[in-house]
């Protein structure tokens, strides 16, 4: 899977190897059931409360571990109007198998709480998870972030927010939000564009809703906004031929990063839509 080497590399995370490398073998259902004895779950984690509503997280924990772990902090995509961590779970697989601890994470949808709210919640789960890593073995200076499609745009907007927007004012605590790496998949990386035009869509009108000020808020939650020195390696991937996310979003991206020096990385799917990757697209 040379595309999934190009993720390794970047990312300087050589324990991914053995993950890789059971992934086509033999003894693959007898890895599900190691994963599947080797770890515990906490469920539903309420990790801040707004809006009269009760934000969860489900941590995995290695059950041995004794010292701290790398860890992933997971979004779920569903173009913050739908989807759900429970339905993401099979997705941090590859993770769980190389003995990191995930963090997979809900926020609000359109229906509880229009923009900037999941942006504002993803800090908060990340403030949570530098608060009380400590309880579940997580080695905070070895936190990941990773997403697909509105997933990947929370995970961008994690790692890229500069504390001056104040985009984690609901969030308890002054812990610095850090994080090591970005992993992109197919996420929305300019919402403005997404409002009106040619690249209308409906999930991020939804998201925005009738409010007057919705370009600027757009502009505020999008990661080509934050595109600076000093952020952490990001890597992207997507299919040149994806229907919901204009490939274009991260074309630019990349570019925005490398003009500033940031070390970071563009996977191309040729022909790829909007996930649902085949192995031969991979490769």
């Amino acid at each position: 899977m040379r595309k999934l080497g190009l993720v390794i590399a970047l990312l300087g995370a050589s324990a991914l190897a053995p993950a890789l490398s059971h992934a086509q073998s033999p003894d693959a259902f007898a890895k599900a059931l190691h994963i599947y004895g080797s770890y515990r779950v906490v469920p539903d984690i309420t990790y801040l409360t707004a809006n009269n509503w009760e934000a969860k997280l489900d941590v995995y924990q290695a059950r041995d571990a004794t010292t701290p772990n790398p860890t992933l902090v997971y979004f779920h995509g569903g173009g913050w109007v739908a989807g759900s961590k429970e339905a993401s779970s099979l997705t941090f697989l590859p993770f769980l198998s190389m003995g990191w601890n995930v963090v997979n994470v809900e926020y609000r949808l359109a229906k509880i709480s229009l923009a900037p709210s999941a942006v504002q919640d993803a800090l908060c789960a990340l403030r949570w998870v530098h608060r009380n890593g400590k309880e579940y073995n997580v080695d905070t200076n070895r936190l990941v972030v990773m997403g697909n499609s509105a997933g990947g745009h929370l995970a961008l907007t994690t790692g890229m927010s500069p504390t001056s927007e104040s985009l984690d004012s609901l969030c308890p605590g002054n812990e610095e939000l850090k994080v090591a790496a970005v992993i992109n998949w197919y996420g929305i990386t300019d919402v403005n564009e997404l409002l009106a035009g040619a690249n209308m869509r409906n999930f991020a009108v939804a998201w925005l809703g009738g409010m007057s000020n919705r370009e600027q808020i757009a502009k505020r939650v999008s990661p080509l906004t934050y595109v600076r020195a000093g952020l952490p390696p990001i890597i992207s991937i997507q299919g040149d031929a994806d229907p919901t996310v204009p490939y274009s979003q991260n074309v630019r991206l990349h570019q925005a990063l490398d003009k500033a020096e940031i070390r970071n990385e563009l996977v191309t799917i040729p022909g790829g839509k909007h996930g649902g990757f085949s192995d031969a697209e991979m490769t």
